[in-house]
């Protein structure tokens, strides 16, 4: 098994089960054009998500990266009726290309993007939440800055209730992972945040191994079951 064989494999599950959209098509298309990194999910991980945000019922919607946006639709459009999706961006062109695409995707109206850095936007969350009445959010997806991961499922569950699903994506790094020694800071980033999953006793979490067009790496899940 390779690469190769992984993409191929990748290109014929997308067709079955997530075939091409306009609307996501146009905004790795533009994202490209602008020059951002190519590190969105693939359809079939974007199609994944959706459907565990459809299962958890999820009527707010916590991301923290956005990048181009195209994660967000793909989340955003499992949002029950009446629900919203915040998301955080560090890169205030980065928010600029996803507004232009979830526009496009007919989302602007469920979808707050919210430019900042993600530590410094997600107390302001929380004040909302206790001062303004706002919902806990029922599914979060943690794809930024790997350093931090740890902090973002902190933050994840504080603004969370019992139900939420937490799902953190690249946790595996090629297999970096389970080297203890590694001095990678995404890499020690990583550990800490799989730690703490295995030991807060609010959560219950298991993280898989996957492979395909974006190469070998991972992604967690956990479940907010106490408050």
């Amino acid at each position: 098994m390779n690469q190769e064989q992984w993409s191929t494999v990748d290109d014929y599950l997308d067709r079955q089960l997530a075939p091409h959209d306009d609307a996501l098509d146009h905004a790795l298309r533009a994202s490209a054009q602008a020059g951002l990194p190519d590190i969105a999910v693939a359809a079939n991980q974007g199609k994944f998500l959706q459907l565990l945000a459809r299962l958890a019922g999820a009527r707010r919607i916590l991301e923290i990266g956005t990048l181009g946006g195209y994660s967000t639709i793909w989340l955003a459009r499992a949002l029950l009726p009446g629900g919203r999706l915040t998301t955080l961006e560090a890169e205030p062109a980065h928010a600029e290309i996803a507004r232009d695409n979830l526009d496009r995707a007919g989302l602007a109206e469920v979808v707050d993007v919210r430019v900042g850095r993600a530590l410094d936007v997600l107390p302001a969350l929380r004040d909302e939440q206790r001062d303004a009445g706002a919902a806990p959010f029922d599914f979060a997806f943690i794809d930024a800055d790997k350093v931090n991961n740890p902090h973002y499922v902190r933050w994840a569950l504080e603004l969370g209730r019992p139900g939420t699903v937490i799902v953190v994506d690249n946790v595996v790094r090629g297999g970096a992972v389970a080297d203890s020694n590694s001095g990678d800071p995404s890499v020690r980033g990583t550990r800490e945040m799989l730690d703490l999953l295995r030991t807060e006793p609010r959560l219950d979490a298991t993280a898989i191994q996957t492979v395909g067009t974006k190469g070998y790496d991972g992604l967690a899940v956990a479940l907010v079951v106490t408050p």
